[in-house]
């Protein structure tokens, strides 16, 4: 029995270079090409003001916020954890422990700043 088509070719037809040609390895430099840490150090920053806090705001009300949006994270990456196994679910245990830390750190500055709370 015949079949219907040919048989492929030897070559990717879709792939528009050979695997050794200089113009793939030039267009994969200019597709990948990350910028040098001199090239980063060498560009002036420019701070956004995209999302500012209020210059207003009090220490406690920043330390208030600060407390009650590392608990909520604490409690979506827990929700996480519920579906994970194995490494993945050790990973998000591990970052569970950082934010425990760090809302440990700052309830213990809002402790100093009022310690009458």
């Amino acid at each position: 029995m015949k079949k219907p088509s040919p048989n492929p070719p030897d070559i990717d037809p879709v792939a528009p270079y050979e695997p050794d040609s200089n113009k793939h390895n030039e267009a994969a430099e200019r597709a990948f090409h990350f910028p040098s840490t001199a090239d980063i150090k060498a560009t002036p920053r420019t701070p956004s003001n995209l999302f500012n806090v209020n210059p207003e705001a009090t220490t406690e009300t920043l330390m208030v916020y600060l407390v009650e949006t590392l608990a909520s994270v604490d409690v979506m990456v827990h929700h996480l954890v519920d579906h994970l196994d194995g490494g993945s679910r050790n990973a998000l245990l591990g970052i569970s422990n950082s934010i425990m830390l760090a809302e440990i750190t700052a309830n213990r500055v809002l402790d100093q700043i009022d310690p009458h709370a």
